[in-house]
């Protein structure tokens, strides 16, 4: 599974695009289910937000779902970080 997580926004403006690749990795159960609690409360299009916030692109294989802050679930704040620290 390729994870893919697209930031804009913020008071800066600065987009940042990271990705995970799961296939062969140890954690990957880990990072699927945590991708389907992320997906489940994301919507199918891109959201306002507030001004100043940033917004998501959250890409998995070939299915792009949206979210922005401040209406983060825990489970899309969790894959969000993760994605944009430990991607590449």
């Amino acid at each position: 599974m390729r994870i893919q997580v697209s930031r804009t926004g913020g008071f800066a403006g600065i987009a940042r695009r990271h990705e995970v690749d799961t296939e062969g990795r140890e954690d990957a159960a880990e990072w699927h289910a945590l991708v389907a609690q992320a997906l489940a409360s994301a919507t199918a299009a891109p959201s306002a937000g507030v001004p100043d916030g940033f917004r998501y692109a959250i890409t998995v294989d070939d299915r792009t779902l949206y979210c922005a802050d401040p209406d983060l679930t825990g489970a899309q704040r969790t894959l969000v970080s993760r994605v944009l620290k430990e991607g590449a």
